[in-house]
């Protein structure tokens, strides 16, 4: 991830990150009301240094029920102050005790009943307030940097988190198609690795032109806050007004098998960045496995950014992302972290 170009200059500061939990505090935003009946319990926990997996293992130790049964909509990350939505099934519909949930480090919330287990994916986002602690910097040139990012947003690379400890995931994904043999769960997660690691190529081959937030011919474009694109299709004065105002983004490819679907010259600038040995591995893989052409927006635009300088003269950071985006792609437009 440090060796990715980045779209706003060098970098300005350097601090510490996540020296607590609290200090990197995520909240996810649901994507449904409660439906207030049904035999699925959802759950609104707030957990501290404890990642989904654990939790939902603590929930179905709770309502004795098997792992299977519970449900979340995303993953959370283990060194974090976290609010995350679980759902039990309870054929029953009679709920354990809840305060036999509730622990030091989990917090039952908010409980209601729903008619179905909650899907991956169901969110509508994550609200993000982390704080930047021993900051090196001058001020006035990170707050324009950060009024920059408000106004422009980031290069939407797929974070760190995508690719395991070390970034050894990319490795272990060539491995797989080259037949060794996985759990199911892993080879979900060498799967999104490969794809990722071939986003963030073509990504970082459109900062170092500079067109990562511009149009150019045979762009393939992503409505904002959904999953639709359309295109490729000239450019008009309409679409970029489109694009300025955030309503539109371009996209890059999340590879699989089936013809890659922008055209002119961002089709041959996409191709030439995913060459090489690795990359003509983890394309085969992908088209093998049975993963579909599929596209994702490159620029990130963070929600209602907000920052403020601490009476301590530590930067806490508040803003918005829609899901499947990572923190860490914004905060590494700013510097460095220990």
């Amino acid at each position: 991830m440090t060796a990715l170009p980045r779209a706003h200059g060098a970098l300005l500061l350097s601090a510490r990150m996540r020296s607590t939990p609290e200090d990197f505090f995520v909240e996810e935003l649901p994507g449904f009301d409660a439906s207030g009946v049904g035999e699925h319990l959802l759950l609104t926990i707030e957990k501290r240094g404890m990642n989904t997996a654990f939790a939902a293992k603590r929930i179905a130790e709770w309502a004795g029920v098997a792992e299977s049964a519970i449900g979340y909509a995303g993953l959370k990350d283990r060194h974090a102050v976290t609010r995350q939505r679980f759902s039990v099934w309870i054929p029953k519909k009679i709920a354990p005790d809840f305060a036999a949930l509730q622990a030091g480090d989990l917090r039952l919330l908010e409980h209601a009943w729903h008619t179905r287990k909650l899907p991956r994916g169901a969110l509508a986002g994550n609200r993000f307030v982390l704080v930047l602690r021993d900051v090196t910097g001058d001020r006035a040139s990170l707050d324009k940097r950060l009024h920059d990012i408000a106004q422009h947003g980031v290069p939407n690379y797929f974070g760190e988190q995508r690719f395991g400890r070390g970034g050894n995931n990319v490795q272990q994904a060539v491995a797989m198609f080259a037949g060794r043999r996985v759990k199911r769960d892993e080879r979900s997660l060498l799967l999104s690795a490969a794809r990722s690691e071939l986003f963030n190529r073509v990504l970082a081959a459109r900062v170092e032109a500079g067109n990562w937030n511009a149009a150019c011919d045979g762009e393939v474009w992503m409505l904002d806050g959904s999953r639709s694109v359309f295109g490729p299709e000239a450019m008009t004065l309409e679409l970029q007004a489109r694009l300025d105002a955030f309503d539109i983004h371009p996209t890059g490819p999340l590879w699989g098998e089936g013809e890659l679907r922008s055209a002119g010259d961002v089709r041959a600038l996409e191709l030439a960045a995913m060459q090489g040995d690795t990359a003509n591995r983890l394309r085969n893989g992908l088209e093998a496995a049975g993963m579909k052409q599929e596209r994702r927006s490159l620029r990130l635009c963070p929600q209602a950014l907000a920052w403020r300088w601490r009476d301590d003269g530590n930067l806490e950071l508040d803003f918005g992302l829609p899901p499947g985006c990572y923190a860490t792609t914004v905060l590494r437009e700013l510097g460095d972290f220990e």
